[in-house]
């Protein structure tokens, strides 16, 4: 059972591209400063078993970095059938296609669990101004709250 100073950190759903950008030139710098955040117990990593899904393909040294991040600071979140249904939602309102499902469930899932900011480093698809819009107005037609989507840069606690 986690403590109630762990409640009270922000909790940061992260999907694979933060974790692979760990290991990209672009994107590690602010990848592994998030990470390290999360290990020091400043934020909530929050992980779903999509995110475990999506690591399965991964390089091994990319699989390995959730391990650095100690239990206490981590959640896990499982889909659900309520996921699925927002998810569906986010496609049938034109927020994305049915081709790109899985980003529509990391969106799902951590609306659903009221997550405070979800990390990705994916432009197209999530981290996208006019996607943003168009989730938060099926989020809040349905009765959702607003998600916040950012990219790790935005929510480190320090520039670099």
């Amino acid at each position: 059972m986690k403590n109630n100073l762990v409640k009270h950190k922000l909790r940061v759903y992260i999907d694979t591209s933060v974790i692979g950008g760990c290991y990209d030139v672009e994107f590690e710098k602010w990848s592994i400063k998030l990470i390290e955040e999360f290990k020091k117990g400043e934020k909530i990593a929050v992980i779903s078993d999509i995110t475990l899904e999506e690591l399965e393909e991964a390089p091994e040294k990319v699989r390995k970095i959730l391990d650095l991040i100690p239990e206490i600071y981590k959640e896990n979140l499982l889909l659900s059938k309520e996921v699925k249904d927002l998810a569906y939602l986010y496609i049938k309102e034109g927020a994305i296609t049915k081709k790109f499902e899985e980003d529509a469930l990391h969106i799902a899932i951590a609306t659903i669990n009221k997550i405070d900011i979800l990390a990705s480093w994916n432009f197209k698809h999530i981290v996208n101004i006019k996607r943003i819009k168009l989730y938060n107005a099926v989020n809040l037609k349905n009765g959702y709250q607003i998600l916040e989507i950012r990219n790790p840069r935005e929510v480190i606690n320090e520039s670099i």
